[in-house]
């Protein structure tokens, strides 16, 4: 059971959770998947396991702490520690500040930012005590810029932008390697396409060709490794 290396994506939905789940279970990785509503894990699970992965589902609330402990706890006894923790989740109300109840606030910045600081504190221990691991924390535009409108967003994801310079401060000494990417730009996701049908696919960041950086920074040799990386599709303005 415990042979297979593993990895865990918190936030696996149908678009980038699911390609980075993909792209890990590939190389042989036993995956765990974490979502809110179990119905989308089931069906990842079953393609990875039809292509031969192995995959554990496991439903949490990023924003409850005995929650996120115990999704932890069944990944742990099941597959065994994690050695490449990803943080996908988000939360996004696109609205003025005057019209964001205090609740609807509260709740992205949870999901955006503390969901990510719970998490890490349950894969962290068994990454000192391994003396290496691999954090990605999924970032956004609104990490750098917050808009007008985009106050939900942006203060959560500035969080975790600073959640993760810190992590690497702290631990990379210890082998841990904490990266930050900021996707700049809209996923090509079912849902985009259903918002937004008249989109070239070209205008779209492809899941697959994210998760291809996610894999390519969990290869990076300690002796050059990064911290923060934008990503955006060529035609992209910014």
């Amino acid at each position: 059971m415990g042979q297979s290396k593993v990895a865990v994506v918190l936030g696996v939905g149908p678009g980038l959770g699911a390609a980075v789940a993909h792209r890990f279970a590939r190389e042989g990785f036993a995956v765990g998947l974490m979502a809110r509503s179990s119905q989308q894990l089931t069906q990842i699970q079953s393609e990875i396991e039809q292509s031969g992965g192995k995959a554990l589902s496991v439903t949490v609330d990023a924003t409850d702490a005995a929650s996120v402990k115990a999704a932890f706890e069944e990944v742990s006894s099941q597959l065994g520690s994690p050695e490449v923790f990803v943080y996908n989740a988000g939360a996004f109300k696109m609205a003025g500040i005057l019209e964001l109840t205090p609740e609807e606030f509260e709740q992205n910045w949870k999901v955006n930012c503390f969901g990510a600081f719970l998490a890490v504190q349950q894969v962290l221990p068994a990454m000192i005590e391994r003396g290496g691991g691999t954090i990605l924390l999924t970032g956004a535009t609104a990490a750098v810029r917050g808009s007008a409108k985009f106050a939900a967003l942006a203060v959560g994801k500035f969080g975790l932008r600073a959640l993760a310079q810190s992590l690497a401060r702290e631990f990379g000494s210890q082998g841990i390697h904490v990266a930050h990417i900021i996707i700049d730009g809209m996923i090509n996701t079912p849902r985009v396409r259903a918002m937004a049908s008249e989109r070239e696919d070209n205008t779209l960041l492809a899941p697959e060709a994210i998760a291809q950086t996610y894999w390519q920074l969990y290869q990076q040799d300690a002796t050059a490794w990064t911290l923060e990386l934008d990503l955006r599709p060529a035609v992209e303005k910014f």
